[in-house]
């Protein structure tokens, strides 16, 4: 039983409407950005902490982990205890995250508390987000709205870089955690004054032990993934957080098929465009989320431009994606999906398969530009289409099927980051080696470049070189990076290929689409 009644088939056109879009994309906007603007503040938290490279990492992870792992059961809860309730209280939580964490000056480990508590807050008002839209717009717009909720959302998140390293240097690292609030404070008044509530009246447990085993399950997984190029990957406690997490998953999935109402309701996924369209989220957020993190570290670390620079050059994705997105939602309302989710991907690989081909001294306009603008393209005509299509689902299940492609999505991010970094630091370290060895470095300054090698390009040269020894090195550094670079760029390039692959399998127009798609 779905309680309708206070429902009242919002349009755009309406008052009601556009204040709860405005609040909706507000939140999503104030999670997504600080999930990137977090990225170019991390050198200086080192600094400030004076602390390692892995205790870094966790104040990334702690947050994407909570995240991804209970953007599951808070989708659940929006479904039991009313959407309107759920996406204030996690608005509420995201929101003392962050400041908590702009306070948590005295120790890392405080840090990284406050933002595995920004993770639980986000879980809760993300999927919300979407099953709010789901729920309260009339079905003939939802395309369109969904289009704008992602594109602004998407674009808002890509100034996080820029956005953040102008904080950091114009302020201090704690600026980049308080930026959120003037996007929170109206958020939640608008929430409060004009979102109707709305819930699945039949739903009545949570499904606890799946949501510990998914969490158990991502911890482990990416433990592994993240300390098995630095540690080894056949040391004890790599080898403890792989295993114990592939059992910790398989064990989630047994509960899943034999709960009456599991976290994840298998239904969803009779509908072939659900089951598709997920697929799709896990292979285009991976590749998406590997060109952001690399692109970053190039520009930085091998092309030489600043923080700011950096976020700047990334312009055009944000452009096309936010300018996309809503005509490309509109499209798929009148065409139906399959054609967008086809030629997206294909596009986004020909960008990636671009990006890879310039040198350690590419020219930005002629290397750089042509791989973003099409990998734009293909991004923001695919997003709608592809959000709309995972919640093709029965209204008592709106927010079930949004926390888990939400939690698909951020599942790809930790995915990228571990698996591409493992790829990245292998590829570069071996590239290196060879490079090096074959120089005319002298021994002790061989070994002083190499044991610093998990760094990638952030290799620091000792004063000790010389001019001839340091531009030698110089360019070894730089051509592993672009080797190891090219292997990212590659792979994310054949998982978009197998994107589109999955889109002509699964994804079907419905049968009032437009004649333009019958024979496509």
């Amino acid at each position: 039983m779905y309680n309708q009644s206070m429902i009242d088939g919002c349009s755009l056109s309406s008052t009601r409407g556009r204040w709860i879009l405005f609040a909706t994309i507000l939140a999503s906007s104030a999670a997504f950005l600080l999930g990137t603007a977090v990225l170019v503040a991390l050198p200086t938290i080192q600094s400030y902490f004076g602390i390692s490279l892995t205790d870094i990492q966790w104040v990334v992870n702690a947050y994407l982990l909570t995240l991804a792992a209970l953007l599951l059961i808070g989708g659940s809860l929006g479904d039991r205890y009313g959407r309107k309730r759920v996406f204030i209280t996690g608005i509420i939580i995201f929101g003392s995250g962050a400041i908590l964490s702009a306070v948590a000056a005295k120790t890392i480990g405080l840090l990284i508390a406050f933002q595995a508590v920004g993770g639980i807050g986000a879980a809760l008002m993300i999927p919300q987000s979407l099953a709010i839209i789901n729920a309260c717009f009339v079905e003939n717009q939802r395309g369109q709205v969904i289009g704008l909720w992602a594109g602004i959302s998407a674009g808002i998140a890509a100034l996080g870089p820029w956005l953040g390293g102008w904080l950091v240097e114009t302020f201090m690292w704690q600026a980049v955690f308080l930026m959120v609030i003037p996007l929170l404070v109206p958020a939640l008044i608008a929430a409060s004054v004009f979102i109707p509530e709305n819930k699945n009246l039949a739903a009545r447990k949570l499904d606890l032990w799946g949501t510990i085993f998914v969490f158990l399950g991502l911890l482990g997984m990416a433990y592994g993934l993240i300390y098995g190029p630095v540690a080894g990957w056949n040391t004890t406690s790599v080898l403890i957080g792989l295993v114990g997490g592939i059992i910790a998953l398989i064990l989630f999935i047994m509960i899943e098929l034999r709960r009456s109402e599991p976290l994840v309701p298998l239904q969803m996924f009779k509908n072939p465009l659900v089951t598709g369209a997920n697929m799709v989220t896990l292979f285009l957020y991976f590749a998406l989320n590997g060109v952001i993190f690399f692109l970053v570290l190039r520009f930085q670390q091998i092309q030489g431009y600043s923080p700011t620079t950096a976020g700047l050059a990334l312009l055009p994705v944000i452009i096309l994606i936010t300018f996309l997105a809503v005509p490309a939602g509109a499209l798929a309302d009148r065409i139906g999906p399959r054609l967008q989710m086809v030629l997206g991907p294909l596009i986004v690989a020909v960008g990636m398969a671009l990006l890879a081909i310039g040198g350690p001294s590419a020219s930005y306009y002629i290397y750089f530009l042509p791989g973003l603008v099409l990998f734009g393209i293909g991004m923001g005509i695919v997003i709608a289409p592809l959000t709309k299509s995972a919640l093709a689902v029965e209204p008592q299940f709106s927010g079930s099927a949004s926390g888990f492609n939400n939690s698909i999505s951020r599942i790809a991010a930790l995915l990228a980051v571990a698996i591409l970094g493992a790829i990245v630091i292998s590829t570069f370290s071996t590239h290196l080696n060879d490079t090096i060895s074959a120089s005319s470095l002298s021994k002790e300054e061989q070994r002083q470049i190499l044991i610093q090698s998990d760094k990638l390009g952030g290799i620091i040269i000792p004063d000790s070189f010389d001019k001839t020894s340091r531009m030698e090195a110089n360019e070894a550094i730089n051509e592993s990076f672009v080797y190891g670079f090219r292997c990212a760029m590659g792979l994310g390039a054949t998982l978009a290929l197998v994107g589109a692959l999955v889109s002509v399998i699964f994804i079907h127009n419905p049968p009032q689409s437009s004649k333009l798609q019958e024979h496509f």
